[in-house]
């Protein structure tokens, strides 16, 4: 039997009962999709699963992205399955060791955006008996829902601009990294996109505030003052406490989460001891959104 457990904060549930290796119905399809709907972040604990079937659960929500920066840190065989690791093997890192350390939304650099992200823990680091490597989330509803009615306003119809070497060259500069900034070819393959700054959920209905402060660059059509003023406002309304939500790493947790009502960060609390290794696959808004 299949059971949804909210987690009692607007954001997040862990659904039992569902063994993700195998096929699953259209029932459970849609089931999924209603939970995601309604809580924005779904946990699928005591999975295991290999990078194919991964890929296959993955793909009935939309296609799969091949990150443009993976570079080798990818599954062999499958380009679509990220490696996100500390792991040093044969004095070379297996994954990209820092994804994710700071708010963003996956692909909002992008002219498709991303619907899902589905994360499968490998392994989790624990210390002293506690796990580490936490991931945050923002509710993004939330946040619109709680913006004045003179902001609402003003960005209502409005565009931004997401640039994805925004990010990436923050992470470049930060100690001890393994980037390296873009190439020419792969700043050309993702240039700076425009999306609205309000999107209305293509499921649920629900209006959410789509300007995360990893990607969005300025407020198009506006000033650059205004831009500024509009963006400091926003990017510290939606990282407040009450719009958190924060999931706690188990080994076989599938995480699946909707990019298009939140903001996610990485917690970066662990060294390089505490051995960390998840597999990603990013799924595209081209079923259900666009």
């Amino acid at each position: 039997m299949t059971t949804v457990l909210p987690s009692g904060c607007s954001l997040g549930c862990k659904i039992e009962g569902l063994d993700l290796s195998k096929h699953l119905s259209q029932s459970d399809e849609s089931l999924i999709l209603d939970a995601l709907a309604k809580f924005g972040v779904a946990c699928f604990p005591n999975q295991s699963l290999e990078p194919e079937r991964q890929k296959a659960f993955a793909s009935r929500f939309g296609s799969l992205e091949v990150n443009v920066a993976a570079g080798h840190y990818t599954v062999p065989g499958h380009p679509e399955v990220m490696i996100l690791s500390n792991v040093i093997e044969n004095g070379k890192p297996i994954g990209l060791a820092d994804a994710g350390q700071d708010w963003h939304t996956d692909m909002s650099y992008s002219a498709t955006v991303a619907f899902l992200n589905v994360l499968h823990a490998v392994r989790v680091p624990i210390r002293d008996g506690k796990t580490l490597g936490d991931t945050e989330f923002l509710d993004m509803c939330a946040a619109y829902d709680a913006l004045s009615e003179n902001m609402k306003r003003r960005i209502a119809g409005k565009t931004a601009t997401h640039d994805f070497n925004k990010f990436w060259s923050k992470m470049v500069a930060a100690p001890g990294t393994q980037r390296m900034p873009l190439t020419i070819a792969q700043r050309a393959a993702k240039p700076p996109v425009s999306h609205p700054i309000v999107l209305r959920h293509p499921i649920s209905g629900r209006k959410a505030l789509y300007c995360n402060v990893g990607y969005v660059v300025r407020v198009d059509g506006v000033s650059q003052a205004e831009s500024d003023e509009i963006l400091q406002h926003l990017f510290a309304h939606q990282v407040l406490d009450r719009f958190k939500f924060t999931h706690h790493w188990t080994e076989g947790d599938v995480l699946v989460w909707d990019n298009l009502w939140t903001v996610h960060n990485a917690v970066a609390d662990y060294g390089p001891d505490d051995f960390r290794l998840m597999r990603r696959c990013q799924v595209m808004a081209d079923k259900y959104f666009g």
